[in-house]
């Protein structure tokens, strides 16, 4: 019973670090991922709160994942917003994120 029990659980753990319904859209592509210190000539335009599955069964998922799945989550939104950049503004938390938004190509236009 232990046994069925931890090969359904470590099979979970693969796929969700392997499969993602989460697709950067093509106008996500143009948003770029920076540091607070690089945007300080850019118009900041709101914020993105993002959030994704952190654990699975009980088990938590990548870190990597995670990390990946929200930044695709929030350029998407940047995009939507008519952003062009986004800046972490908090750290993973249960696969809560908060992202600020930026317009830094042409910010005045």
């Amino acid at each position: 019973m232990k046994t069925k029990i931890l090969i359904s659980m470590a099979m979970a753990f693969v796929l969700s670090s392997c499969a993602t319904g989460i697709k950067l859209t093509q106008q996500g592509e143009k948003v770029r991922l920076l540091d607070p210190g690089e945007v300080a000539s850019c118009r900041k335009l709101g914020n993105s709160n993002t959030s994704v599955t952190w654990q699975i069964a009980g088990i938590a998922r990548p870190e990597e994942t995670i990390s990946r799945e929200l930044q695709i989550i929030a350029r998407n939104s940047a995009s939507r917003m008519g952003g062009d950049t986004i800046v972490p503004l908090t750290v993973i938390d249960k696969g809560v994120q908060t992202f600020v938004v930026y317009k830094c190509v042409n910010p005045d236009g």
